[in-house]
């Protein structure tokens, strides 16, 4: 079922046209990707859809009665106190006629009129019908699953949440609003790991049709089904998942490429001969095919990576093989008390010459205060960290304060370069997307992305042996964040990366240190290996709860539902002979019963293996985890055959000594 149609839609400011010529339909449960360079359209589009804006020519069709809920990129919760009220927005109304029903229940114990009672049946039939019952429990759930403690965010005031924090709340409360179509500007931007892969289940196993723009190409892979891609001064929709997209984007550039290469040849074929003839015999068919090619639509050239932001980083000197070093190195931070909180503690670790590294954890853990410390910019409170010998380092900041504010791009280039003449300085802002007079403007008037820019573009001048990058994609469409890993890829310095972006975490990483709970545990292997690790623990771990929920319920089941069998035969055995078989048969219980304590001891131990970090800090850690995951599966297969066995055992011990008791009677 179509929900929304977009028909040769175009956006025209005066006369700047920002796309044209935009048609595709959205049906009921489909999942966008809207990606494209920054200021291409994207957000406009949003406008456009929710009825914000109007297009300049063609139209938006949206299904009758249609609930379009909007997560853009500012925050603002009204006069909501908590984090949980800001969390339950959406829902106020439903959560108004809850707390009325409890009223009105109170108050139907003194008045029990017809009316009093038709009234409170008809609200609870709607708190029924808008699902009411399910909405507290759902903003817990969204809550938490966005890293927020649903108890506590109760209490918390908004206006304690630091920006990170905001942005998640303002997910959060989309999520708990719902509606028949989501819109979602970016809604990665402010999650760790952890909380992107829980939103992408989420969405995944959510019915309504989403419509997002992010730059995370791991997220859109894992969750988009179509992508609409904005490029040159239009859009184009592509069915299938970002790596699909990226094939046939592919395709379609060579087609297009090839159409404008083959028009170019016959226009110049076509000049050439009216260039011959228009003053000769077949003037008057050099005029004709003039009047023909003055009207012939041009193609445009196709848009291709050459157009992407050209950066490359370079090394001056070559350092020391020893890169970083930390010697139980602690790092804590002042509270409002001016009481220490430690965030990082004595942490032993290196990074060698040439090693791509990556910092992961959770956010607000400590992972750029770790790096702040590195460069000198926090002190450490004991032990040691420090550079090697003859280390100069990059540093791309995550709030882009490295960019100077009072300066204009054309004076920050010029004085890293001092040497430069003019147009080399403005060929390398060329290289970053600012010619002409743009070069005049200063970075307070740019846009997130293009300041990051006027980053990697100072970055780029450093000419460092390390590069040190916090979170370098924040601000980046696709076609920029592709052009740094390929820089990155071709870099021969070393890097230490701490970045929310999997793609870029698992296409460039050699080697991990994990940040969590104040202790930095180091692996020695990619990001892409240690997802395959963590994975073998979270089954690890899935299969012991698994295993002793099982065992809790074959327990229950043997003290339950064990029944009596009655023998037609009882009494047929001499008492001597019922005490032999029941010697025997106690021998099995014992023998079984050994063996369960066995397996079960068995079980714990290589679950305790599979869930001790340690194991998976070494390059052979996936290959032993996936046996001792083998090896679990295994005593678990054993250990209910074994159960089994020891229920039969028991119960013909018990129906023996029933037998035996019937004899004597």
């Amino acid at each position: 079922m179509t929900q929304l149609q977009i028909s040769n839609v175009s956006v025209e400011f005066g006369a700047t046209t920002l796309f044209r010529a935009v048609t595709f339909t959205v049906g009921a449960g489909e999942r966008w990707g809207v990606i494209g360079r920054n200021g291409t359209g994207k957000t406009t589009l949003f406008r456009l859809i929710t009825g914000e804006l109007q297009p300049t020519r063609g139209s938006v069709v949206r299904q009758s009665a249609i609930r379009i809920a909007l997560l853009d990129q500012h925050r603002d919760f009204g006069d909501a106190g908590t984090v949980w009220e800001a969390a339950a927005g959406g829902l106020a109304d439903l959560l108004r006629l809850e707390q009325s029903l409890l009223e009105q229940a109170h108050a139907l114990s003194e008045d029990a009129s017809e009316e009093a009672l038709a009234r409170y049946g008809h609200d609870l039939e709607r708190f029924e019908r808008e699902g009411g019952y399910e909405a507290t429990a759902r903003i817990d759930s969204v809550l938490h699953g966005l890293g927020f403690e649903p108890q506590q965010a109760r209490s918390t005031p908004v206006s304690q949440l630091s920006g990170g924090e905001r942005g998640r709340l303002g997910l959060a409360r989309e999520l708990v609003r719902g509606g028949d179509i989501l819109l979602l500007d970016e809604p990665t931007n402010h999650l760790d790991l952890e909380t992107t892969r829980w939103l992408e289940q989420f969405l995944r196993d959510s019915p309504t049709t989403v419509l997002l723009i992010s730059h995370d190409r791991a997220f859109l892979q894992d969750v988009a089904d179509h992508v609409l891609h904005f490029e040159g001064d239009t859009a184009t929709p592509y069915v299938g998942g970002y790596a699909s997209f990226v094939t046939q984007r592919d395709e379609r550039r060579l087609s297009q490429r090839r159409a404008f290469d083959k028009q170019a040849r016959s226009i110049a074929h076509e000049q050439d001969y009216i260039a011959r003839n228009i003053a000769g015999q077949n003037s008057r068919q050099a005029k004709g095919r003039r009047t023909r090619l003055a009207r012939l639509p041009r193609l445009s050239a196709p848009v291709s990576d050459e157009d992407a932001m050209a950066i490359r980083f370079d090394v001056a000197q070559r350092g020391g093989d020893r890169v970083a070093i930390a010697e139980r190195a602690t790092i804590a931070v002042s509270d409002s008390n001016d009481v220490r909180r430690p965030l990082v503690e004595a942490f032993t670790g290196s990074l060698r010459r040439g090693e791509v590294l990556g910092l992961i954890g959770p956010n607000g853990a400590g992972k750029s205060t770790l790096l702040k410390a590195l460069v000198g910019q926090q002190p450490i409170d004991s032990g040691k960290l420090r550079l090697g010998s003859g280390i100069d380092v990059g540093y791309y900041s995550q709030d882009l304060s490295q960019v100077p504010l009072e300066q204009t791009l054309y004076e920050i280039i010029a004085d890293l370069r001092p040497a430069w003449e003019r147009r080399l300085v403005q060929g390398h802002l060329g290289r970053f997307g600012f010619s002409g007079d743009e070069v005049q403007r200063r970075p307070e008037t740019l846009s997130g992305g293009e300041r990051a820019r006027v980053a990697l573009a100072m970055l780029m001048l450093s000419r460092s042996n390390l590069l040190i990058l916090d979170e370098p994609t924040n601000h980046l469409d696709v076609e920029s964040i592709e052009a740094l890993e390929d820089a990155l890829e071709r870099y021969d310095g070393s890097v230490i990366l701490v970045s929310h972006d999997r793609e870029l975490l698992r296409g460039l990483t050699e080697k991990l240190w994990i940040l969590h709970e104040r202790h930095i545990t180091e692996f020695d292997g990619g990001f892409a290996e240690w997802e395959s690790v963590s994975a073998e623990r979270e089954r690890a771990a899935a299969v012991r709860a698994s295993e002793e929920t099982a065992l809790r319920r074959v327990h229950e089941r043997q003290r339950l539902e064990r029944t009596r069998r009655a023998k037609s035969a009882a009494g047929t055995r001499t008492a001597r002979e019922l005490a032999r078989e029941i010697r025997r048969a106690r021998r099995d219980v014992d023998e079984v019963e050994q063996r369960i304590e066995t397996l079960e001891s068995q079980i714990a131990a290589v679950a305790a293996a599979l869930e001790n970090p340690e194991l998976y800090t070494g390059v052979t850690g996936l290959n032993e985890a996936k046996a001792l995951g083998a090896q679990l599966e295994e005593a678990k297969r054993e250990l209910d055959v074994a159960l089994e066995r020891w229920n039969v055992a028991t119960d013909e011990v018990e129906e023996l000594n029933r037998e035996l008791a019937s004899t004597e009677t």
